[in-house]
């Protein structure tokens, strides 16, 4: 059967196809279902995606990562280039390479010629900006059509999950679907039931989507800001009163898909020259040191790893003895808390805008299905659970459950025909 559903996420990436009447997940990387959206470009022009390509970076390999792929669809970086080298690659064409990478693994490992696909997407690439949010589709279509799709149509990751989610219930429900993700956060409220779930046109099941711009990778950002980037000069003062070293610096190397933007070489030199005229000049080094080694993404790496850490123990210790002899980060569940709560608080306003957009109140939702990485971290389920205190909670496949609704949908849509 040549359908599929394609999940690109901001952090992991599945694709599903049919198997009888029921979604598998295809496995991309060895035994695995979900594969990093990562890639490691080597000097030598060998590329790597996923697992490997974490690893590569990690060992020390030479080379570029990039990670966060999903992340610059809606905005300017997609028709820039970065360097690789002595060459500069587009990241329309780094995404491409990626998703085409992606399909010809799934096709691999399911002898199948996979030709027509939906694709997720999140309710709103880009948060007001409609003109955006459709050039980021129209984007990501291209790119699909390029990999090799003959035909390629979307659906909202939120609905997707619901669709999921409906094969385990065996009576009528009113659903709301919060799909936290690496890059977006989204929702739909759905009617779901066993007697609706073989109906041809569901539109009018579907009764409310929102969404906004806030995920797993944005938690990561402020609590890096928040207590990493301080131990290099963020928010420190220049010998000049009232002045503070500049912030792009920090922002960008706090964000996953901006990090390579700090190894253009005109940014250490810029970096040097504001060492000169910084109260605290070893702060600066530390910096330095972190771009010259390219080491931005171990800092991305161990500031994720701490925060998932913290949605299971109350406390993680980040180590940057590779900084400097003695220096670490010793993080506490009330940081990750202070330092993202406006994020947490955000995310649960929308679900008030889909109560008010479907007309229904809090309490008439049924349950809440939960997917995506992101729920883990307890101030945010707690937020959410907060605005429908009435609902059951149900935690879904947190990779999965998007990808194998994507893959029903190419059934409904495309049919089981080869």
């Amino acid at each position: 059967m040549s359908i599929c559903g394609l999940d690109f996420g901001t952090s992991n990436t599945t694709l599903g196809t049919i198997d009888g009447r029921a979604p598998a997940l295809a496995p991309l990387e060895a035994a695995h279902t979900t594969i990093p959206s990562a890639i490691f470009y080597e000097p030598n022009g060998n590329v790597l995606i996923g697992r490997r390509a974490m690893e590569a970076y990690v060992e020390g390999t030479a080379g570029r990562l990039m990670r966060s792929l999903k992340s610059v669809l809606g905005t300017s970086l997609i028709e820039e280039t970065t360097r690789l080298g002595r060459a500069r690659v587009g990241f329309r064409d780094v995404i491409a390479y990626y998703v085409g990478a992606v399909k010809r693994r799934a096709e691999q490992a399911t002898s199948r010629e996979l030709r027509r696909v939906v694709h997720g997407r999140p309710v709103h690439f880009v948060d007001n900006a409609p003109d955006a949010d459709r050039k980021a589709e129209e984007t990501l279509r291209s790119i699909a059509m390029g990999a090799g799709f003959e035909e390629v149509t979307f659906q909202f990751e939120p609905i997707a999950a619901a669709l999921d989610y409906e094969r385990q219930i065996a009576s009528e429900e009113l659903a709301l679907i919060a799909d936290i993700g690496g890059g977006t956060s989204d929702f739909s409220i759905v009617r779901l039931g066993p007697e609706r779930h073989g109906k041809a046109d569901r539109a009018a099941d579907i009764l409310a989507n929102d969404g906004v711009r806030i995920g797993g990778t944005d938690f990561d950002r402020q609590l890096s800001l928040g207590v990493v980037m301080p131990l290099f000069g963020f928010r420190s003062a220049m010998k000049r009163a009232g002045l503070d070293v500049p912030s792009s610096y920090f922002h960008d190397l706090a964000t996953w898909s901006s990090i390579n933007r700090m190894y253009e070489s005109r940014v250490m030199t810029d970096i040097r020259q504001v060492r000169q005229q910084a109260s605290r000049p070893e702060l600066l080094d530390r910096l330095i040191r972190v771009i010259h080694e390219q080491r931005g993404h171990t800092l991305a790496m161990e500031v994720e790893d701490a925060k998932i850490a913290l949605s299971e123990k109350p406390r993680a210790d980040i180590s940057l003895e590779w900084v400097a002899p003695g220096l670490s980060a010793d993080i506490g569940r009330p940081d990750l808390v202070n330092h993202t709560k406006q994020l947490a608080d955000r995310i649960a306003a929308r679900i008030r805008n889909c109560l008010v957009q479907a007309g229904l109140a809090a309490g008439d939702i049924d349950s809440v299905f939960l997917t995506g990485g992101s729920v883990k971290l307890a101030h945010v389920q707690k937020a959410i659970t907060k605005a429908v205190p009435s609902a059951r909670i149900v935690e879904g496949d947190i990779f999965g459950a998007v990808g194998k609704g994507l893959t029903l949908e190419a059934l409904r849509r495309y049919g089981p025909a080869n």
